[in-house]
């Protein structure tokens, strides 16, 4: 059963390094017939060589010295020609390999755009930046070198075998015998190598997840004096992805020395047998010089193919799980009749609506939910209670199991996602920014804003003083994610941002929660400058900032308890009272 499933596993890449290949094919049948020829050049040499050891061997004392210059002088120019060849093969190569890597790079980048939301929250950013970059520069480095050696390898096996044949057909017996030892090593041990570099490629991707992690939180780390526990947890890692990069460098490097073994037992039996048949005058000296310089470029690939092996195996283990990540399942795609939102009221429903994240546990059960147009619908519960898995039902982040979402009465299902999504602004608690100016950054989310836009919402933040202060203004740059900003003005920027879109609904996702109360007291005012004409959700626990909602949905275990406005809650005396005395 595993050897069906290597086999299968071995046609699938194979079928798909060829789809990235085939769109360089010219470039690659160049390189086979260069290759071709270079070889060719290379081949002459042992055959050249021994012509001029037989001028010295029949020459008895009055040696013909120009016929050896000049087969001296053929030697030369044609492995010459040979080495100039193989630099143009390796050029042409590592371009092509060059553009895979690039497309490659350019497709993984648009699975992670097009992969569900679940995909992220399932899998290590650390490992999916470790497909991107190391193995499929593990691919790159294969298919610009390894795959040229290999080529020549084979060519040069052939050649080396057609021409041994030619000189003595009783010597080239003994590889019938070497050869099939040969490939049964090398296939003995491919066999228990690969899934040894497949579990390299995996740890070096945990590697990697482990440090991007902790990379992230390294402030936290430090807060609690946990240095030494952190360092601890990596020596674990780091051990494990050094001893399975030992493992299959270990048994890998076991094919190299059993060729050799085997070559060297080819060449003394050749030298054995070729001195008894020049003593019974069946090859000249000569011929046994060629053959056994032909033997040595015979043995060079198959030493050559079997160091390769190891290095074929890792970028195996590479490729399979670039390939797979690439055919990942995409995001759910829109039905053939789904259509765009058209003249937007912002009337959002749910009904009956269930969940769950796993088949075990239900997130959210029953919800239902009707926020009319205009109108500001604020969320609250204690943590776990499913407040933010609502927002990612209406965003169509996931799919609900069962009940009904729609925006002015018509079903999600029957609306483009593209569509549903552009419906909405967005400011979540955890704040995203990118490198570029921090004009480039609240013009995010409209193309088509002007400064005048940028900084008119900017004012409405309350943040446009802070943008003014700083040395080039509205150009000044953003490290990545914002690093050389505090974290508040990080949510004011993205506030800023959201403002400035023309979506009739808007989601605010704990979107103070990194404000400080007076900043928030001045901001209010702003946002609900913001929500006129937008139907608005609002998840907070600060619940003093959701005093003037329309409507307030009390949630817990997933299911609403209560719902009313602020003085309708209070009065109940109820979960929504309770939360909101404990923060008083």
């Amino acid at each position: 059963m595993a050897r069906n499933n290597d086999d299968r596993d071995t046609r699938y890449i194979l079928k798909k390094i060829w789809k990235y290949l085939y769109k360089y094919k010219f470039a690659i049948i160049i390189s086979i017939m260069l290759t071709f020829i270079s070889n060719a050049f290379s081949l002459v040499g042992p055959m050249l060589s021994g012509y001029a050891i037989e001028v010295i061997e029949y020459g008895r004392g009055n040696i013909d010295f120009s016929k050896i210059f000049y087969y001296g002088f053929l030697m030369a120019l044609f492995y010459v020609a040979s080495s100039i060849l193989s630099y143009i093969i390796s050029i042409i190569m590592v371009k092509t390999a060059r553009n895979v890597v690039y497309s490659l790079r350019k497709d993984a980048f648009e699975t992670i755009l097009n992969l569900p939301v679940s995909y992220f929250d399932k899998n290590s950013v650390g490992d999916i930046l470790s497909k991107l970059t190391y193995d499929i520069d593990t691919m790159g480095s294969t298919l610009s070198t390894d795959l040229v050696n290999i080529l020549t390898s084979v060519v040069t096996l052939v050649g080396s075998f057609f021409m041994m044949f030619a000189i003595s057909k009783k010597l080239v017996l003994i590889f019938f015998i070497t050869i099939p030892m040969s490939v049964m090593a090398t296939k003995y041990i491919t066999k228990r190598t690969r899934p040894l570099f497949r579990k390299r490629a995996k740890k070096i991707g945990d590697l990697n997840g482990f440090v991007e992690e902790h990379i992230s939180g390294i402030k936290v780390i430090k807060a609690y004096n946990k240095e030494a526990k952190a360092l601890d947890d990596f020596q674990k890692v780091n051990k494990d992805a050094v001893d399975a990069y030992y493992n299959a460098e270990y048994y890998g490097s076991m094919t190299m020395a059993l060729m050799t073994f085997i070559n060297n037992l080819s060449l003394a039996c050749i030298s054995t047998v070729g001195s008894i048949l020049y003593l019974m005058n069946q090859m000249t000296l000569g011929q046994i010089s060629s053959f056994v310089l032909y033997s040595r470029k015979f043995s060079g690939p198959i030493r050559e193919i079997s160091n390769l092996i190891a290095d074929m195996q890792s970028a195996f283990a590479a490729s399979e799980r670039v390939f797979k990540f690439i055919d990942e399942n995409r995001e759910e795609k829109d039905k053939i009749d789904a259509e765009d939102l058209k003249n937007i009221g912002g009337k959002v429903d749910m009904k009956n609506v269930t969940f769950s994240y796993d088949l075990n546990e239900k997130v959210l059960e029953d919800l239902n939910i009707n926020a009319k147009p205009n109108t500001v619908v604020a969320i609250v519960g204690p943590t776990g209670s499913g407040k933010t898995t609502i927002i990612n039902l209406l965003m169509k982040f996931y799919n609900r199991d069962k009940g009904e979402i729609s925006v002015d009465d018509k079903s999600i299902d029957d609306i483009k996602i593209k569509s549903i999504r552009g419906a909405y602004a967005m400011v979540l608690q955890e704040t995203w920014l990118f490198e570029g100016t921090i004009y480039e950054n609240i013009a995010y989310g409209n193309e088509n804003a002007t400064l005048d836009d940028v900084k008119r919402v900017a004012k409405l933040a309350k943040i446009d003083d802070f943008i003014e202060k700083l040395p080039d203004g509205y150009n000044t740059m953003i490290s990545g994610n914002g690093d050389n900003i505090s974290k508040g003005q990080k949510q004011l920027l993205n506030i800023a941002r959201a403002m400035l879109t023309d979506a009739k609904m808007l989601i605010l996702d704990e979107a103070t929660s990194n404000i400080d109360s007076k900043t928030e007291v001045q901001i209010q005012n702003a946002l609900l400058e913001v929500m006129k004409g937008r139907t608005c959700f609002i998840i907070a626990h600060r619940l003093s900032t959701i005093k003037n909602a329309d409507q307030i949905l009390v949630l817990n275990g997933g299911k609403i308890v209560e719902k009313g406005n602020h003085r309708e809650l209070l009065e109940k005396d109820g979960f929504y009272a309770n939360l909101f005395k404990s923060q008083f």
